[in-house]
């Protein structure tokens, strides 16, 4: 959601923006900061402004930012979709690692299910034994990686790929890649 949008609601329900901070958390995120029109007392800050200009510069206040938005879901989508249709059909191997909101959207979206995608692995203990929202596919734990020795471990927190890179270093030793789908399908060792 942009600043742009969050303001707008805010007015409609008698709120002012007075400061706004981004952050790199879920691959770029807003703080923002918002008192009683009322009986406010702060003035608005640069960085209100500012992300501001930058939304209008970036497009995001027009309906052509969000109906190229729409095409690229649907490349991401299909891409994805496709990669793991081909890879049943070649008899290739798949699990998925991070049991993310996001990326349980993105299965959702793309109608990905467990003849696709076997299993999530997920480190959180509190996450095992359960399925992901929508789909059904299993969460299982780490251990499942070293058993099954996957062709391909799809990074569903794309977002963290360098770290989880590092982190599943060893499915490499068997000949395994990384695949991430957002923002665009990529498969690397």
């Amino acid at each position: 959601m942009s600043l742009t949008v969050v303001q707008r609601i805010f007015a409609v329900n008698g709120l002012t923006v007075f400061d706004v901070e981004e952050h790199a958390t879920h691959g770029g995120s807003l703080r923002v900061f918002a008192q009683r029109r009322d009986t406010g007392r702060r003035a608005p800050s640069a960085s209100v402004n500012q992300v501001l200009e930058c939304e209008g510069r970036s497009g995001m206040t027009t309906v052509g930012h969000y109906t190229d938005f729409q095409l690229k879901a649907n490349k991401v989508k299909n891409d994805f979709l496709g990669f793991l249709l081909n890879l049943r059909e070649g008899r290739r191997t798949v699990a998925a690692y991070g049991a993310a909101a996001k990326g349980n959207t993105l299965m959702n979206y793309a109608g990905v299910r467990s003849d696709l995608l076997p299993y999530v692995v997920d480190r959180n203990p509190a996450k095992q034994g359960k399925f992901m929202p929508g789909s059904r596919i299993p969460i299982v734990p780490e251990v499942r990686l070293h058993q099954d020795k996957p062709d391909y471990v799809v990074i569903l927190p794309w977002n963290l790929r360098d770290e989880v890179t590092q982190q599943l270093d060893y499915i490499r030793a068997w000949g395994g890649k990384f695949v991430t789908a957002v923002p665009h399908l990529q498969v690397g060792r």
